[in-house]
């Protein structure tokens, strides 16, 4: 579902993700330190990629969504439905992969997505919404505090 608002030179738009959205996804991925690490922009896109959207697109607990300027991507996040016993089996929302493109950062829209994002977990019945972010992106965990998120867990990876 696409909310659209109109601001003084925009037209701004949240949608659920398309194949054809996936080289601009990737992109934005790849736009900052950690991700340039990560991510590969081919030419050509890797497989996996298209694999990972697929398994993503078909799955009901996952949507990648975009963030789109007359439909230029400009922005993506993902959310994750986790259905657990705590919380009296309560639902989660874990946002994840929140990209702005860096010639609109600044602007709040790094916000707006949020809000979208808690919208979308809050009409799915989320009793929480979490994320995670690497400890170094001090400039992000100040923006999720300003939002109310609590830096109330320690979180560990083991890469596989």
């Amino acid at each position: 579902m696409a909310i659209p608002y109109v601001g003084p030179m925009d037209m701004i738009d949240f949608r659920r993700a398309r194949s054809s959205d996936l080289p601009a996804i990737i992109a934005l991925l790849a736009d900052d330190p950690l991700g340039a690490e990560r991510e590969d922009l081919g030419p050509p896109l890797l497989l996996a990629y298209g694999a990972a959207f697929a398994a993503i697109e078909s799955d009901p607990n996952q949507l990648l969504a975009v963030v789109t300027d007359n439909e230029r991507v400009i922005g993506t996040l993902q959310i994750t439905f986790i259905q657990g016993l705590s919380r009296k089996g309560g639902l989660r929302g874990q946002i994840e992969a929140v990209r702005i493109a860096a010639d609109r950062r600044g602007a709040g829209l790094g916000r707006r997505a949020f809000d979208w994002a808690i919208a979308e977990c809050r009409a799915r019945g989320c009793c929480l919404v979490q994320l995670t972010t690497d400890r170094g992106r001090s400039e992000a965990h100040r923006f999720y505090d300003q939002l109310g998120f609590v830096a109330s867990h320690l979180g560990y990876k083991k890469p596989l």
